[in-house]
């Protein structure tokens, strides 16, 4: 079942409270029964005691699903590790115009689909994974212009000695916008980062969600839509879309 794009920013605005969820703001009558028909498909109803959506289990994570995948399913998603398919890989690539010699940054970086891609344009790639089989495996293809961190990049400091930031990090609960935040202190003068991003970051009202897109205007940065089910081959629906920030000199 999927959700319209107005749905989905009234969903973004619910205040929740374990397994409670309560519509905030004036709606019209259309736009309620929409949210209502959503909600009753995702398991929510309505109790008219609590003045509230009342879910079996957490309500603040069954949303967070149907906003990043804009849909009700069935199917158990993943909104943390996910390979990257090739042909994202190679707009990835392509948006951070790569040329030999560039030192790049890869953040958790998973197998590296984007890291071996990037050594391919002819940079020479650090990468920063937190599962130490997936790091295990980066260092198994024995490239030498690969160097791999085993560790939670969040918990590193980043210094400005990147030209690129090129990166495919973990959506739920904001935290796409979390690492590209991080990662960006990593940028030199003159750098790019690209990012795979929930396609939330361009229509949520969280705080983080704001400051980035007044951010993004501000450095004159892009964002690329993706089509639906970019990832599907990786296990997960979720929306998303490549964003582009340039680092001024």
């Amino acid at each position: 079942m999927k959700v319209s794009n107005d749905v989905l920013q009234v969903l973004d605005r619910a205040e929740t409270d374990g397994p409670r969820l309560v519509l905030t703001g004036t709606l019209d009558r259309k736009l309620y029964l929409n949210t209502a028909k959503v909600l009753e498909a995702a398991g929510g109803k309505w109790n008219r005691k609590a003045k509230a959506h009342l879910f079996d289990g957490n309500a603040a994570d069954v949303i967070e699903a149907v906003i990043l995948t804009g849909e009700i399913t069935s199917t158990k998603q993943q909104f943390g590790y996910f390979p990257t398919p090739a042909p994202i890989v190679q707009q990835l690539i392509d948006l951070a115009d790569i040329q030999p010699g560039m030192r790049v940054l890869e953040p958790s970086a998973g197998r590296g689909a984007i890291a071996l891609a990037a050594v391919r344009a002819g940079a020479v790639v650090d990468c920063v994974e937190i599962q130490t089989d997936h790091a295990d495996a980066l260092v198994a293809h024995r490239e030498r212009n690969i160097t791999v961190i085993t560790g939670d990049f969040l918990v590193t400091d980043p210094r400005p000695v990147y030209d690129r930031v090129v990166m495919n990090p973990p959506f739920a609960k904001d935290a796409d916008l979390i690492h590209v935040k991080h990662a960006w202190e990593a940028l030199k003068p003159g750098g790019r980062l690209v990012s795979v991003m929930s396609a939330g970051v361009t229509f949520r009202q969280t705080n983080r969600a704001v400051a980035f897109r007044s951010r993004l205007d501000a450095l004159g940065g892009t964002v690329h839509p993706l089509p639906d089910n970019s990832f599907k081959e990786s296990g997960t629906g979720v929306n998303t879309v490549i964003a582009v920030l340039p680092k001024p000199v």
